[in-house]
């Protein structure tokens, strides 16, 4: 028999929510269109985790839902996306390691920034 994979109930609000913000804070250059892109992503396989793994992850993603309206979702984005605390800074390594693989695989000529090669060839041959 195959393991129940609907018995938790996936994070999606809250993890879309957090990704957006993070990859957001992490490539501040990518076009919104592919920020969406990458968020979907990154939420589709947060959703597909096994279920101990996913319950753990809803835990700290309603901490940082919460902390982010009680003291702004871009300062605490920040906060987690500069200093590795424990569990905190695992949840902030999954996402960006789903965003950043996505980014890198399916645009690799992405700049570090997240600016797309094509605006970065344009603005060099522009100046």
């Amino acid at each position: 028999m195959a393991p129940c994979r609907t018995a938790t109930p996936a994070p999606s609000g809250l993890v879309a929510t957090f990704a957006d913000r993070l990859v957001a804070h992490d490539l501040p250059a990518l076009p919104p269109s592919r920020r969406a892109e990458v968020v979907a992503f990154s939420v589709h396989r947060v959703t597909g985790l096994p279920s101990p793994m996913r319950i753990g992850v809803t835990a700290v993603a309603l901490a940082v839902a919460t902390a982010s309206r009680l003291l702004g979702g871009h300062r605490v984005t920040g906060f987690l996306a500069s200093r590795p605390l424990p569990l905190f800074g695992e949840y902030v390594r999954l996402i960006r390691s789903l965003a950043f693989a996505y980014v890198w695989e399916t645009w690799p000529d992405t700049a570090v920034d997240g600016l797309p090669a094509g605006v970065l060839a344009a603005a060099g041959a522009a100046g």
